[in-house]
């Protein structure tokens, strides 16, 4: 065999190993985002929450890694406070919570859904509570409220109010990646 056919060979065989390899890491990041479609849809459907918006707001929290830790301590997939842990725990009779029971995938989500659901209810009466709520989510009811005081109803002057340029991203990348903008 000549030595251009052993190239030819070698070559061929690393870009069938290489396309066998991303196929792989393909499959398994598959995975791991729809690992948890069952416990988003039936949460979401409990507490009146469109699952896309619940997926949208895992995947910039966590990239739906059930495992990390925020900056600030934010544990899980939707990186919920333990405050926020230890009040839905006590809003459903919940007597032995940890924080570390956020690191279980469904309590993360029921406790972080549970949230989410309550700050889209508290911002209803605007024309699209979904801006304020997720800079609720994101940087806190007090926050939410200073943004909103100037924004005369409109959710785009709301957004431009933010004043933490990180919740202001989260924010739009959340409404993009859910309504597809």
């Amino acid at each position: 065999m000549t030595s251009r056919r052993k190239v030819i060979r070698i070559v061929y065989g690393l870009v069938c190993a290489a396309l066998l390899l991303t196929g792989l890491i393909v499959a398994l990041y598959m995975e791991r985002i729809h690992r948890h479609d069952d416990i988003i849809v039936q949460v979401s459907r409990e507490y009146d929450v469109d699952p896309r918006l619940v997926s949208a707001i895992i995947w910039r929290e966590s990239r739906f890694n059930a495992d990390v830790i925020g900056a600030a301590d934010e544990i899980g997939l939707m990186q919920v406070t333990d405050l926020v842990g230890e009040t839905w725990a006590r809003s459903h009779d919940i007597d032995k919570y940890s924080s570390e029971d956020l690191f279980d995938p469904e309590t993360n989500i029921r406790a972080g859904v549970w949230y989410l659901s309550r700050a889209i209810e508290q911002w209803s009466h605007r024309s699209d509570p979904l801006p304020y709520a997720l800079a609720q989510y994101n940087a806190g009811r007090s926050n939410a409220l200073r943004w909103a005081e100037h924004d005369e109803g409109k959710p785009r002057r709301f957004v431009e109010n933010i004043t933490f340029p990180t919740t202001r991203d989260y924010v739009e990348n959340i409404l993009k990646r859910y309504r597809g903008r």
